[in-house]
């Protein structure tokens, strides 16, 4: 291994590059070729090109240059990647993994990181992506170096920390149709050994689609966005000690979401629905974090994070999402059969998630063959949750009768290492494991009963789960430029308890996947082209249904799938160049008997209300192909550079349940955006852009029936376009 290669483990290992930890960042290419990317994925800072990962790492300039504002966006481009959008919720899977359930006793199975802080709840993950330094999307089990268990991968998105000795300011302003706007500011004030950065964000648009209701009194899919983040950073007179001190505030303030009807015989237009209940969602929540890092000595540091977190959702829905359903008259009672009778409804819910992290690392911080890294991590919070359901009026919500008032505590406690072991120049040996103690209290309060239930309240149930799970890896390092690796990693996510009190509780589910890829670099760096393959044996699904009308979690099912991805990668002067594609095929591996959602019933040979499920189907959320594609070319204009752009990203088709249906069924999707940008040195950018540039229409995410509102289709946003001012002062 050359002596650069082996400077970058060490940094990598240690974690004291701390110019700009957490950030992965360009280091400057040859003449008209490609900026190296530094990453920290695993705490640690490397070349993209020396992880043995398939990762796509985008910086900041990359997510601004392919159009990306928000989370959905990430799935444009990054291969292997579904994400979608439901009530409260935004989930994410790779490779077919993750996350298909919203419920305060449930984990998602792709973490999300920001600045190194485990958000562990896919309700509040889209609401600080602004002002990014870079985003790193890891495929695969994650877990032997950081934070928490995952048994799909990981999302780190890094903001820019505060710079010392500098003081300038940002401006980002967008203007669009549907009167959006869109404002960023940041600003940094830096001295020598302490510096601040605050960033703030305003952001509005008018929905996609009307409410055409005579007596609508709101307009779902409407937004209104304001958040603010604060980040400090101290370095000790040595050098060796660096402190950083964030702390954020979010207020987003919705209709909620526009859920097109099925079946809708007044309006066959994607983009028009009629409700007449008032529906709004809020949610609103805070961040304050600490990170230290400190070098004990030349061969070993130490690094420590708190983070304390508070987020609530309040929401209220037109549960019938009609304008004509009537509701349960006074003098009748509210049961199943009224109604499926009478099924005008207003449903309101508040979600409330207080969570503690914290975590510590001890590394080693040397530059010989074997490195190594030892932490804990611990996670403590508190879910109150309140669903209310007003069955006798359709317009705003009076009173409930029928309750859903719960309150989870969860605990998550784990020990994590990994070795580094270069026995030859090239050869390069990776042995990491974790322990992960996992237990769930769940206190129901105040739920509905079925028949023949007579369990009393408060009705208290807990779970206890712990694993072991790894990674074993080999890497052959070929000079600077190539890097060869296989692997083998199990992800763990813990199991939970159950809403209704006779229901059994579900168990951990599992990951075991197995990987071979190479990264490299061409034409005196020029050219990047990084692949892997991979095979995945998933045991004990979580899969999310609703059983006598309450949501249930069950896993009685496995799955097995392999794929490929390639990701290429080309700078030639003017001519920049993306192209990205990932190949899943992943089914069921076992047939049983659960519960469906859509189409309650019983199959033959499967018990009461639940229906077969044959070895073979696919996997929910497990498109075939994504692939997404991009070029551009700078032209030199005298004292400015214009730069215009294409790009494409295809989704195949995939299922949201284990049944495939109408109801179900997400359709393949081609988008293509354009960008022309005016680039007038760093100092001031102008771009027009449009996406959605042939104004497809497609379904963006399947709804399912919940306990509160009936499923539907949001469809995705028609051709938007806008302009784009950003503006620097000082620096």
């Amino acid at each position: 291994m050359t002596s650069f290669n082996r400077g970058a483990l060490a940094l990598l290992l240690s974690g004291t590059a701390l110019a700009l930890p957490g950030i992965a960042q360009a280091q400057e290419a040859a003449q008209g070729g490609l900026d190296e990317i530094l990453v920290t994925a695993e705490r640690r800072e490397q070349s993209l090109q020396d992880v043995p990962i398939s990762a796509t790492v985008l910086t900041g300039a990359d997510l601004e240059k392919r159009g990306v504002t928000n989370i959905n966006d990430i799935q444009q481009v990054a291969p292997s990647i579904a994400i979608n959008t439901f009530n409260r919720s935004t989930f994410i899977n790779i490779r077919g993994v993750g996350i298909a359930q919203s419920a305060p006793t449930s984990n998602p199975g792709v973490a999300y990181y920001i600045d190194g802080q485990l958000i562990p709840h896919e309700q509040f993950i889209g609401h600080s992506f602004y002002d990014i330094a870079s985003m790193e999307v890891l495929r695969g089990p994650q877990g032997t170096l950081t934070g928490q268990n995952s048994t799909g991968g990981a999302i780190y998105v890094r903001t820019p920390a505060p710079e010392m000795d500098a003081t300038f300011a940002i401006g980002d302003l967008t203007v669009g149709n549907y009167d959006r706007l869109r404002g960023v500011l940041a600003a940094n004030l830096g001295g020598q050994d302490a510096a601040v950065r605050i960033a703030y964000i305003h952001e509005q648009r008018d929905s996609y689609t009307k409410n055409i209701s005579a007596r609508a009194q709101s307009q779902p899919g409407n937004l209104n966005m304001d958040a603010v983040r604060a980040s400090f950073r101290f370095i000790g007179a040595d050098g060796k000690l660096t402190v950083d001190l964030r702390g954020e505030y979010f207020n987003v303030q919705t209709d909620n979401n526009a859920v097109k009807r099925r079946g809708d015989t007044v309006s066959t237009n994607p983009f028009e629905i009629q409700e007449d209940g008032r529906s709004y969602q809020n949610q609103v929540g805070y961040r304050i974090g600490a990170e230290a890092k400190y070098e004990l000595s030349d061969a070993v540091a130490v690094r420590g994070m708190v983070s304390w977190q508070d987020g609530y959702t309040h929401d209220q829905t037109d549960g019938d999402r009609t304008d004509t359903a009537l509701a349960v008259p006074a003098n009748l009672s509210t049961g199943s059969a009224n109604t499926a009778t009478y099924p005008g409804r207003v449903s309101r819910g508040t979600t409330d998630f207080r969570t503690t992290l914290a975590e510590i690392n001890l590394l080693s911080n040397g530059k010989g063959p074997f490195q190594w890294v030892i932490g804990g991590f611990l996670m403590d919070e508190d879910v109150p949750v309140t669903l209310l359901r007003d069955n006798r009026s359709t317009l705003d919500f009076v009173a409930s009768n029928s309750n859903i008032i719960t309150n989870a505590k969860n605990t998550s406690h784990s020990l994590f290492g990994q070795v580094n072991w270069f026995a030859t120049e090239q050869l390069e040996l990776i042995a990491g494991g974790r322990y992960s103690w996992d237990k769930q209290v769940y206190t129901r309060l105040d739920v509905p009963r079925g028949p023949g239930q007579t369990f009393v309240l408060p009705y208290v149930s807990q779970i206890a789960t712990s694993q072991l799970t790894g990674k074993l890896g080999v890497n052959y390092h070929l000079g600077d430029d190539t890097l060869l690796y296989v692997s083998a990693s199990k992800g763990y996510k813990a199991g939970g308890v159950n809403l209704t009190p006779d229901t059994p509780n579900f168990l951990p589910e599992r990951n075991f996947v197995y990987e071979a890829g190479f990264k490299t670099e061409l034409l005196d760096r020029h050219l990047r082209v990084n692949g892997s393959v991979f095979y995945s044996d998933y045991k004990d699904i979580q899969l999310s249904s609703l059983v006598g009308g309450l949501p249930v979690t069950q896993n009685a099912l496995a799955g097995n799938a392999k794929g490929a991805e390639l990701e290429v990668t080309g700078k030639f002067g003017g001519l920049g160049f993306n192209f990205g594609l990932g190949y899943l095929d992943a089914k069921f591996a076992n047939s049983a008997c659960i519960s469906d959602t859509n189409s309650p019933g019983t199959d033959t040979g499967c018990a009461t209300n639940l229906r077969f499920v044959p070895e073979g189907r696919v996997l929910p959320f497990s498109p075939e192909w994504t692939i997404n594609a991009g070029i551009q070319y700078t032209i030199p204009a005298g004292s400015f550079e214009v730069t215009p752009r294409l790009q494409w990203s295809h989704l195949a088709e995939q299922y949201a349940t284990p049944f495939p249906s109408l109801n179900t069924l997400v359709p393949g999707r081609d988008l293509f955006d354009a960008r022309l940008t005016f680039d007038f040195g760093k100092n001031y950018t102008v771009e027009a852009y449009v996406n959605n540039l042939t104004n497809k229409t497609y379904i963006a995410t399947q709804i399912q029936n919940s306990s509160s509102a009936n499923g539907g289709i949001i469809y995705g946003a028609p051709r938007t376009f806008g302009l784009r001012l950003k503006v620097q002062v000082g620096k």
